[in-house]
């Protein structure tokens, strides 16, 4: 699917990734796959009516918060949790004065995280809801599960990301399993 970005979202990446390291190299093959994923499932499902355009742009700045976080095998070497990286990155939008995009940073983690997970299991994150709403924030954050930054070339499976998730609890697996029947249901 061909759409026109209204911004470069790769001008705002290399604010913030200089261009031929190893963590930029990352963020964009990374953020490429899910970007590509979404597009081919929204290619799928025009009745859904989802902003292509927006979609493009959000998945590529899905995880623009990395580089502040501590996670080694992928590059970064900030000072922050991992699991921080959505804020992180929803802040930087935000002063970027993307707050749609912003929201989609935020809300991806996991299949989205509920103010009683954090509070339950005492993450170190903003005391509210970070679950995506939009249909564009649900489609990023299932396309993403599909991609890990430390197996860039490689697609996870059904199977795969169940068990992932499954770690987490039962409640994760099913909202997978909610968003497979929705995006994946004419495969």
């Amino acid at each position: 699917m061909n759409c026109e970005l209204v911004f470069d979202p790769y001008q705002i990446i290399r604010k913030y990734y200089p261009q031929g390291t190893e963590i930029y190299q990352v963020l964009v093959v990374h953020s490429e796959q899910v970007r590509d994923k979404a597009l081919q499932i929204a290619e799928r499902h025009p009745g859904f009516g989802l902003d292509v355009q927006f979609l493009a742009e959000a998945a590529l700045l899905h995880d623009i918060g990395i580089f502040q976080c501590d996670a080694p095998r992928i590059h970064c070497h900030g000072p922050h949790q991992y699991i921080q990286h959505g804020y992180l990155g929803a802040d930087l939008l935000r002063a970027e004065n993307l707050p749609k995009h912003a929201l989609v940073c935020e809300r991806h983690t996991g299949v989205g995280l509920s103010l009683e997970m954090i509070q339950r299991s005492n993450l170190p994150l903003p005391q509210r809801d970070m679950l995506p709403v939009s249909m564009e924030e649900q489609l990023i954050c299932y396309a993403d599960k599909f991609y890990s930054k430390t197996q860039l070339h490689k697609t996870h499976s059904i199977e795969r990301i169940r068990e992932y998730l499954g770690r987490y609890g039962v409640l994760e697996v099913q909202k997978f399993n909610e968003w497979k029947n929705l995006f994946e249901n004419d495969l």
